[in-house]
């Protein structure tokens, strides 16, 4: 029982929206059973969006009334560590069930907190020295309303249960001005102009003005205030902590109880925002030791009137303006208040002993811890890379050519269904050839159709990953996790953020995939490729962009023609046979030739079945440029890549290095060098058959214009064209077509 364990920790383990129903109520009992409050189960509880309703805890809350055998602090205990949470104490100590569980909210770890509530110290009201009724409800009326609003009260009280509750709706018809000039002309006698209230019982007030036809929250017409009242600890702490929370009150009433009611500015705009901010100034307030009564959350709630008396004691004004002046100006310090920034430090004393940098993931690219995107339009197998990096990582091989560290790595796979993703890695493993000696540093977190925003994700991402000690998480793609617009900045900064948090809590990399925007990218810098918001371009260390290449024809020719005569050379020395030139060794016919004359009839066929497959792969094949932005290194040289399914393989020899991208010309440009192949084709067949024509239409003997035009039935103007156009003449003696005596076209 000497050790302490405070089970708000526990509960960031536990996942309420993964949770059925009953276990949900079983936290919210064990949390009543150890001393805490209703707002630490409704905080936690917030966290299921899709199931939360406001008001449900603090409903269910009244329920629990205890029993023979209680749920206790154990169970939270046992769904934590179920979900990886391991207790410790001094030396590593493990948890004992009958350790002592306790809630210490001012553990400087929780968001919000400002009253140390084991050290806060009781601060005495101040009672009126000189007793005015009148004046005292005048100056309550000055403070909250407008002269022309109307004021909801109640004199008349009745009793339940030994305590006396408002009678019945009260008055509502009157103004704040009304109210305070009969009031000025009283002499005291507030009971002359407000009616006599019970002397056992007090008389309330509402805080909020309203529209003078009731007193629902329907009727409330500005949103201006909320109650604070809260009896679970003595005056004194009420007093102190509301001070040191530097509330926004514009009214402090002592109750003429066992609270203080603190009348607080909330300036909401609409009833929705009202319930927002009660809530959170609700939740601060239980965070710090004033546990506010839940049933005064609504706008139309009465609270009480000073001036008047209520049993041995009076209800009267302890203060008025205090704290923070506004709803917006507490809000900002209470969110600054305690904030885990770290403190500036002077360069004077860092320059001789400057930390050491991260040590390089990807050498020359990106350090330990840092953060990388990679954008590219779609196909252009960013997956593929992606888990090739897997791959990289976990051998402490390269990747496209750049070392990679070794370590384990985190793979969180939102797109592939988990068989094809599991495939995926075993295919580039044999494809990059990768002896698989160490498996075991590859996770693959498969959350295809359970993806959730980003904000959402990163936190579970956090309790996952705390203890795998990852070199890297890869996040595939970001457009499943996106929360919010894309094209907005601020929201974009605040996506981004949260791979920020994944850095800092694992101290690993995140390496993300994100898609380019539509249209040409050509003229663009790799950097703004990607689309969405320049945040995008700006956040990451690291940014590689691939962008595809527009292979010419003559280039696909070459690539066949070169695997067609390493295909042949292969089999032929296979077969004995190296009786081949230099000059043939680099023409597929020539190679086709001697594979024909010199292998058996089952190596060509077996070559004839490579040649197929190469020439089909060759025509799948695409290539892609990849250029970067490098925020810790030098800008690297432009690296071209072929993409031959399912791998990324460099063009080591250098033929990609002169190719444009593909969208690096205009359509006109595109279309101009397709006519230009097109008039090629069309030339190159037209040349073939005049040749042919010369041969044949003679009987080898040179051949007239007219007996060209009969043999290939075109015009007699189109043989004289052609006869030029492809290096020959016409013999004046003869009329024969000769060819050129220099041989030239």
């Amino acid at each position: 029982m000497e050790h302490e364990i405070d089970l708000n920790e526990a509960l960031t383990y536990i996942d309420p929206a993964e949770l059925d129903y009953q276990t949900w109520v079983n936290v919210g009992m064990a949390l009543k059973h150890e001393g805490y409050s209703v707002g630490v189960w409704d905080d936690w509880s917030r966290r299921d969006i899709n199931r939360y309703h406001a008001g449900e805890c603090a409903a269910k809350w009244e329920s629990f009334n205890g029993s023979a055998k209680p749920v206790t602090g154990a169970t939270i205990v046992q769904l934590a560590k179920e979900n990886g949470m391991t207790f410790g104490c001094g030396e590593g100590r493990a948890l004992d069930w009958d350790d002592y569980i306790e809630y210490d909210g001012s553990r400087p770890q929780d968001d919000h907190v400002v009253v140390d509530k084991k050290w806060v110290e009781g601060r005495e009201l101040s009672v009126p020295s000189v007793w005015d009724p009148a004046r005292q409800v005048i100056t309550y009326l000055e403070t909250l309303f407008e002269q022309n609003e109307n004021v909801g009260y109640v004199m008349k009280s009745w009793e339940r249960d030994g305590k006396r509750l408002p009678a019945n709706k009260g008055n509502y018809d009157r103004t704040a001005g009304q109210l305070i000039e009969e009031l000025s002309k009283c002499n005291g006698d507030i009971g002359a102009v407000l009616g006599d209230s019970d002397p056992d019982g007090g008389a309330w007030i509402r805080f909020n003005p309203l529209d003078g036809k009731g007193v629902k929250n329907s009727n409330v017409t500005e949103y201006r205030y909320a109650l604070v009242e809260s009896d679970s600890i003595d005056i004194e702490r009420q007093n102190a902590i509301i001070r040191e929370l530097e509330l926004p009150v514009a009214v402090l009433v002592y109750s003429g109880g066992k609270s203080l009611h603190a009348i607080v500015r909330i300036e909401a705009a609409n009833y929705d925002e009202y319930r927002k901010r009660v809530d959170l100034l609700y939740n601060i307030c239980q965070k710090n030791g004033l546990s506010p009564d839940t049933q005064n959350r609504n706008p139309s709630r009465l609270s009480r009137l000073p001036g008047v008396q209520r049993g041995n004691s009076r209800q009267y004004i302890v203060d008025t303006n205090i704290g923070k002046s506004s709803w917006n100006e507490w809000r900002e310090w209470i969110e600054g208040v305690n904030d885990d920034l770290p403190d500036t430090e002077n360069m004077a004393a860092a320059w001789d002993a400057l930390p050491e940098l991260a040590p390089p993931l990807i050498d020359g690219v990106l350090r330990q811890g840092h953060k990388m995107r990679i954008a590219g339009p779609s196909k252009a197998g960013k997956s593929f890379s992606l888990i090739e990096m897997c791959c990289a990582f976990a051998e402490g091989a390269s990747w496209l050519g750049w070392k990679c560290a070794q370590g384990k790595v985190l793979y969180v796979n939102l797109e592939l269904d988990r068989a094809s993703c599991l495939h995926r890695f075993k295919d580039v493993y044999t494809a990059l050839g990768l002896p698989p000696n160490n498996l075991e540093n590859i996770d693959i977190w498969n959350l295809r159709g359970r993806s959730v925003p980003m904000d959402k994700l990163a936190p579970k991402l956090i309790r996952r990953a705390a203890k795998k000690n990852y070199i890297a998480v890869i996040v595939d793609p970001i457009y499943k996790v996106i929360t919010g617009d894309e094209n907005s900045a601020d929201q974009m900064a605040h996506f981004c953020n949260q791979f920020d948090k994944v850095c800092t809590e694992l101290g690993c990399a995140v390496i993300y995939c994100h898609h380019h925007s539509k249209g040409a990218q050509g003229g663009k810098r790799s950097m703004d490729r990607a689309s969405g918001s320049g945040v995008f371009a700006r956040d990451p260390d690291a940014l590689l962009d691939l962008i595809e290449l527009d292979i010419p024809e003559t280039l696909l020719k070459e690539e066949k023609n070169k695997a067609i005569c390493n295909i042949c050379y292969d089999a032929l020395m296979r077969n004995g046979y190296s009786d081949v030139s230099q000059d043939d060794m680099v023409t597929a016919r020539a190679m086709l030739e001697h594979a024909e004359k010199h292998l058996p009839a089952d190596a060509l066929a077996e070559v004839k079945q490579r040649i197929a497959a190469a020439e089909k792969a060759a025509e799948s094949r695409t290539a892609w440029r990849i250029e970067g932005t490098l925020r810790e290194f030098p800008k690297f040289s432009p690296v071209n890549v072929w993409f031959d399914f399912p791998v990324h393989r460099i063009d080591m020899v250098g033929v990609l290095r002169d190719v444009d991208a593909e969208s690096e010309r205009a359509p006109w440009q595109k279309a101009s060098e397709k006519r230009k192949d097109q008039a090629k084709k069309q030339n190159d067949s037209n040349k073939v058959k005049f040749e042919n024509a010369m041969i044949t239409a003679n009987f080898g003997e040179a051949p007239t214009v007219e007996m060209l035009v009969d043999y290939l039935s075109v015009s007699e103007r189109t043989i004289k064209r052609w006869i030029e156009k492809f290096g020959y003449r016409v013999d004046k003696n003869t009329m024969a077509v000769l060819k050129n005596d220099n041989g030239t076209t």
